[in-house]
């Protein structure tokens, strides 16, 4: 949870950077504001669905296993064609 926190410690302290960018007319300053701001939201997404995955893992454990023996079979047929 620590993490989810952080990053939107990171997104505000992103926008406040492309606000201060765009104020002072530094391009600079707007671009590296926006790409913290964006890494921080993706960031948070990508927790957000781990947390979701986690959680359906650990209620339905039956149905986990068949998806993550499906998905080894489409790897292990991908990467066994030659």
């Amino acid at each position: 949870m620590l993490g989810k926190s952080a990053d939107k410690v990171r997104e505000g302290a992103g926008k406040a950077q492309e606000a201060y960018g765009r104020a002072t007319d530094s391009y600079t300053d707007e671009t590296q504001g926006a790409a913290r701001k964006y890494a921080s939201q993706a960031s948070y997404a990508v927790k957000d669905a781990a947390d979701c995955v986690r959680s359906q893992i650990s209620s339905n454990p039956v149905g986990g296993l068949a998806v993550a023996a499906a998905v080894g079979v489409v790897f292990g047929y991908l990467l066994g064609r030659k």
